[in-house]
Protein backbone atom coordinates (compact mmCIF):
# COMPACT_ATOMS: atom_id res chain seq x y z
CA UNK A 1 0.00 0.00 0.00
CA UNK A 2 1.31 3.35 -0.70
CA UNK A 3 -0.46 5.53 1.39
CA UNK A 4 -2.47 4.38 4.59
CA UNK A 5 -3.64 6.97 6.96
CA UNK A 6 -5.45 5.33 10.52
CA UNK A 7 -7.34 6.90 12.89
CA UNK A 8 -5.51 10.50 12.16
CA UNK A 9 -6.82 13.40 14.61
CA UNK A 10 -6.05 16.90 14.15
CA UNK A 11 -6.79 19.36 17.34
CA UNK A 12 -6.04 23.14 17.54
CA UNK A 13 -5.47 24.49 20.86
CA UNK A 14 -6.97 27.92 21.27
CA UNK A 15 -6.46 30.61 24.23
CA UNK A 16 -8.71 30.75 26.19
CA UNK A 17 -11.21 28.60 24.67
CA UNK A 18 -11.63 24.46 24.36
CA UNK A 19 -9.81 22.93 21.84
CA UNK A 20 -10.81 22.79 18.38
CA UNK A 21 -11.45 19.48 17.30
CA UNK A 22 -11.17 19.20 13.50
CA UNK A 23 -10.54 16.23 12.35
CA UNK A 24 -11.91 13.44 14.52
CA UNK A 25 -10.06 9.93 13.89
CA UNK A 26 -10.72 9.35 9.82
CA UNK A 27 -8.73 6.46 8.06
CA UNK A 28 -8.08 5.27 3.98
CA UNK A 29 -5.89 3.76 2.39
CA UNK A 30 -4.45 5.08 -1.63
CA UNK A 31 -2.37 3.08 -3.90
CA UNK A 32 -0.62 3.76 -6.96
CA UNK A 33 -2.76 4.74 -9.60
CA UNK A 34 -5.92 5.45 -7.55
CA UNK A 35 -7.74 8.03 -6.85
CA UNK A 36 -9.59 8.71 -3.70
CA UNK A 37 -12.43 12.35 -3.40
CA UNK A 38 -13.05 13.33 0.36
CA UNK A 39 -15.93 15.50 -0.25
CA UNK A 40 -17.91 17.63 2.93
CA UNK A 41 -18.85 21.39 3.38
CA UNK A 42 -16.45 23.77 4.46
CA UNK A 43 -15.37 23.26 7.72
CA UNK A 44 -15.64 20.28 8.00
CA UNK A 45 -11.81 19.70 8.31
CA UNK A 46 -10.99 17.95 4.83
CA UNK A 47 -7.94 20.77 4.76
CA UNK A 48 -6.65 20.23 7.87
CA UNK A 49 -6.17 16.48 7.00
CA UNK A 50 -4.53 17.13 4.12
CA UNK A 51 -1.89 19.83 6.09
CA UNK A 52 -1.24 16.91 8.55
CA UNK A 53 -0.74 14.14 5.52
CA UNK A 54 2.26 16.40 3.82
CA UNK A 55 3.86 17.86 7.25
CA UNK A 56 2.60 21.24 6.95
CA UNK A 57 0.36 20.51 10.30
CA UNK A 58 2.58 18.69 12.26
CA UNK A 59 0.59 18.15 15.20
CA UNK A 60 -1.95 15.19 15.17
CA UNK A 61 -2.57 11.88 16.08
CA UNK A 62 -2.61 8.75 14.34
CA UNK A 63 -0.15 7.23 12.23
CA UNK A 64 0.38 8.05 8.59
CA UNK A 65 2.40 4.99 6.94
CA UNK A 66 4.27 5.60 3.10
CA UNK A 67 5.08 2.79 1.26
CA UNK A 68 4.50 0.62 5.03
CA UNK A 69 6.83 3.16 7.09
CA UNK A 70 5.47 5.35 9.91
CA UNK A 71 6.15 9.08 8.50
CA UNK A 72 6.84 9.65 12.85
CA UNK A 73 9.55 6.94 12.76
CA UNK A 74 11.12 8.59 9.66
CA UNK A 75 14.80 9.83 10.01
CA UNK A 76 15.47 13.22 8.52
CA UNK A 77 16.60 11.75 4.79
CA UNK A 78 13.37 9.64 4.50
CA UNK A 79 11.39 12.23 5.22
CA UNK A 80 12.48 14.69 2.48
CA UNK A 81 12.26 11.64 0.41
CA UNK A 82 8.54 11.81 1.48
CA UNK A 83 7.70 15.41 1.22
CA UNK A 84 9.03 14.52 -2.61
CA UNK A 85 6.79 12.04 -2.84
CA UNK A 86 3.69 13.35 -1.93
CA UNK A 87 2.80 17.13 -3.00
CA UNK A 88 -0.06 19.19 -2.73
CA UNK A 89 -1.71 21.67 -5.56
CA UNK A 90 -3.48 24.38 -3.89
CA UNK A 91 -6.78 25.90 -4.48
CA UNK A 92 -5.46 29.08 -5.20
CA UNK A 93 -3.33 28.37 -7.65
CA UNK A 94 -2.03 32.53 -8.14
CA UNK A 95 -1.19 32.64 -4.44
CA UNK A 96 0.65 29.63 -4.44
CA UNK A 97 3.07 30.90 -6.71
CA UNK A 98 5.52 33.24 -5.97
CA UNK A 99 4.69 37.09 -7.58
CA UNK A 100 8.26 37.78 -7.21
CA UNK A 101 9.56 35.04 -9.71
CA UNK A 102 8.97 33.79 -13.12
CA UNK A 103 7.37 30.64 -13.91
CA UNK A 104 11.23 30.00 -15.30
CA UNK A 105 12.79 30.87 -12.17
CA UNK A 106 9.67 28.61 -9.98
CA UNK A 107 10.81 25.86 -12.17
CA UNK A 108 14.32 26.34 -11.56
CA UNK A 109 14.54 26.81 -7.68
CA UNK A 110 12.50 23.50 -7.26
CA UNK A 111 15.13 21.45 -9.77
CA UNK A 112 18.17 23.34 -8.14
CA UNK A 113 17.18 23.36 -4.45
CA UNK A 114 16.43 19.65 -4.44
CA UNK A 115 18.78 18.64 -6.87
CA UNK A 116 16.50 16.53 -9.10
CA UNK A 117 18.98 16.57 -12.33
CA UNK A 118 22.06 18.17 -13.07
CA UNK A 119 22.83 21.99 -13.69
CA UNK A 120 22.71 21.53 -17.37
CA UNK A 121 19.91 19.52 -17.71
CA UNK A 122 17.82 21.81 -15.81
CA UNK A 123 16.26 24.14 -19.01
CA UNK A 124 16.05 20.42 -20.55
CA UNK A 125 14.03 19.48 -17.49
CA UNK A 126 11.84 22.42 -17.77
CA UNK A 127 10.69 22.10 -21.07
CA UNK A 128 9.77 18.54 -20.43
CA UNK A 129 7.50 19.69 -17.44
CA UNK A 130 5.81 22.51 -19.63
CA UNK A 131 5.00 19.18 -21.98
CA UNK A 132 3.50 17.21 -19.85
CA UNK A 133 1.11 20.16 -18.69
CA UNK A 134 0.45 21.58 -21.94
CA UNK A 135 1.92 25.15 -21.15
CA UNK A 136 3.71 26.67 -24.47
CA UNK A 137 7.23 27.87 -23.08
CA UNK A 138 6.36 31.86 -23.90
CA UNK A 139 5.31 31.50 -20.06
CA UNK A 140 8.77 30.78 -18.56
CA UNK A 141 9.29 34.75 -18.96
CA UNK A 142 5.69 35.54 -17.29
CA UNK A 143 5.47 36.63 -13.46
CA UNK A 144 2.09 34.20 -12.08
CA UNK A 145 -0.47 37.82 -12.23
CA UNK A 146 0.59 38.13 -16.16
CA UNK A 147 -0.99 34.36 -17.26
CA UNK A 148 -4.42 33.04 -16.29
CA UNK A 149 -5.36 31.56 -13.39
CA UNK A 150 -5.15 27.88 -15.44
CA UNK A 151 -2.09 28.35 -16.53
CA UNK A 152 -1.14 29.17 -12.80
CA UNK A 153 -2.46 25.92 -11.98
CA UNK A 154 -0.63 24.34 -14.67
CA UNK A 155 2.69 25.90 -13.30
CA UNK A 156 1.50 24.45 -9.91
CA UNK A 157 1.06 20.59 -10.97
CA UNK A 158 4.82 21.36 -13.38
CA UNK A 159 5.62 22.30 -9.90
CA UNK A 160 4.51 19.25 -8.12
CA UNK A 161 5.60 16.70 -10.64
CA UNK A 162 9.18 18.46 -11.04
CA UNK A 163 9.84 16.19 -7.74
CA UNK A 164 8.29 13.08 -9.19
CA UNK A 165 6.05 12.82 -6.70
CA UNK A 166 3.83 9.40 -6.58
CA UNK A 167 1.08 10.95 -4.71
CA UNK A 168 -0.62 14.34 -5.53
CA UNK A 169 -2.94 15.93 -2.81
CA UNK A 170 -5.20 18.39 -4.81
CA UNK A 171 -7.18 20.73 -2.43
CA UNK A 172 -10.30 22.32 -4.27
CA UNK A 173 -7.87 22.65 -7.22
CA UNK A 174 -10.44 24.23 -9.76
CA UNK A 175 -12.76 25.80 -7.70
CA UNK A 176 -11.22 29.44 -8.41
CA UNK A 177 -11.52 28.78 -12.50
CA UNK A 178 -14.53 28.77 -14.95
CA UNK A 179 -16.55 25.92 -16.06
CA UNK A 180 -14.31 25.49 -19.59
CA UNK A 181 -10.65 26.42 -17.50
CA UNK A 182 -12.09 23.35 -14.57
CA UNK A 183 -12.75 20.58 -17.55
CA UNK A 184 -9.30 21.53 -18.88
CA UNK A 185 -7.46 20.99 -15.20
CA UNK A 186 -9.29 17.91 -14.58
CA UNK A 187 -8.80 16.61 -18.17
CA UNK A 188 -5.14 17.32 -17.07
CA UNK A 189 -5.29 15.55 -14.25
CA UNK A 190 -6.42 12.13 -15.58
CA UNK A 191 -4.15 11.74 -18.09
CA UNK A 192 -1.15 12.65 -15.51
CA UNK A 193 -2.62 10.03 -13.41
CA UNK A 194 -2.95 7.51 -16.35
CA UNK A 195 0.68 8.49 -17.84
CA UNK A 196 2.51 8.56 -14.64
CA UNK A 197 0.89 6.41 -12.26
CA UNK A 198 0.33 9.00 -9.66
CA UNK A 199 -2.11 8.39 -6.88
CA UNK A 200 -4.17 11.38 -6.92
CA UNK A 201 -5.97 12.49 -3.31
CA UNK A 202 -8.63 15.15 -4.22
CA UNK A 203 -10.26 17.31 -1.71
CA UNK A 204 -13.44 19.12 -3.28
CA UNK A 205 -17.28 20.36 -2.05
CA UNK A 206 -18.05 19.75 -5.73
CA UNK A 207 -19.78 16.65 -6.56
CA UNK A 208 -19.37 16.30 -9.76
CA UNK A 209 -15.75 17.43 -9.91
CA UNK A 210 -15.40 14.37 -7.38
CA UNK A 211 -17.48 12.00 -9.69
CA UNK A 212 -14.72 13.19 -12.74
CA UNK A 213 -11.61 12.00 -11.19
CA UNK A 214 -12.50 9.53 -8.23
CA UNK A 215 -12.67 6.31 -8.26
CA UNK A 216 -13.61 6.16 -4.26
CA UNK A 217 -15.10 8.69 -2.24
CA UNK A 218 -15.28 9.22 1.78
CA UNK A 219 -17.93 11.66 2.72
CA UNK A 220 -16.53 14.21 5.99
CA UNK A 221 -19.23 15.91 8.31
CA UNK A 222 -17.62 17.44 11.38
CA UNK A 223 -14.14 16.04 10.92
CA UNK A 224 -15.36 12.70 10.68
CA UNK A 225 -15.80 9.79 7.53
CA UNK A 226 -19.72 9.27 7.93
CA UNK A 227 -19.84 7.19 4.74
CA UNK A 228 -17.50 6.08 2.44
CA UNK A 229 -17.32 3.52 -0.94
CA UNK A 230 -16.93 3.61 -4.97
CA UNK A 231 -18.11 7.16 -6.05
CA UNK A 232 -20.98 5.70 -8.23
CA UNK A 233 -22.70 3.96 -5.28
CA UNK A 234 -22.24 6.83 -2.56
CA UNK A 235 -23.08 9.76 -5.34
CA UNK A 236 -25.91 7.61 -6.85
CA UNK A 237 -27.18 5.85 -3.99
CA UNK A 238 -26.52 7.58 -0.22
CA UNK A 239 -27.60 5.30 2.79
CA UNK A 240 -25.99 8.05 5.23
CA UNK A 241 -28.56 11.41 5.76
CA UNK A 242 -25.92 13.58 5.66
CA UNK A 243 -24.89 12.94 2.25
CA UNK A 244 -28.55 12.44 1.03
CA UNK A 245 -28.80 16.08 2.45
CA UNK A 246 -25.44 16.73 0.63
CA UNK A 247 -26.62 15.89 -2.44
CA UNK A 248 -30.24 17.26 -1.93
CA UNK A 249 -28.45 20.78 -1.20
CA UNK A 250 -26.93 20.64 -5.38
CA UNK A 251 -30.25 20.00 -6.95
CA UNK A 252 -28.32 20.31 -10.42
CA UNK A 253 -26.09 18.02 -9.84
CA UNK A 254 -26.90 15.28 -12.47
CA UNK A 255 -26.87 18.22 -14.98
CA UNK A 256 -23.63 19.41 -13.65
CA UNK A 257 -22.32 15.91 -14.25
CA UNK A 258 -23.39 15.54 -17.67
CA UNK A 259 -21.71 19.13 -18.68
CA UNK A 260 -18.48 18.92 -17.13
CA UNK A 261 -18.10 14.94 -19.24
CA UNK A 262 -19.32 17.00 -21.80
CA UNK A 263 -16.81 19.45 -21.48
CA UNK A 264 -13.98 16.47 -21.02
CA UNK A 265 -14.97 14.95 -24.53
CA UNK A 266 -14.76 18.51 -26.00
CA UNK A 267 -11.29 19.16 -24.33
Amino acid sequence: MLLQVNQLQVTYRQIGRPPLRAVRGISFELNAGQSLGIVGESGCGKSSAAKAIIGLQTEFDGEIRFEGKSVHKMNRAERIQYRRSVQMVFQDAVGSLNPHMTVRQTLEEVLRVHRMVPAGQIPKRISELLELVSLPERVLAAYPREISGGQCQRVSFARCLALNPRVILADEPVSALDVSVQARILNLLRTLQKELNLAILLISHDLAVVRTICDRVCVMYKGQFVETGTTTAVLETPQNDYTKSLLAAVPDVNRSLDAGRGALRAS
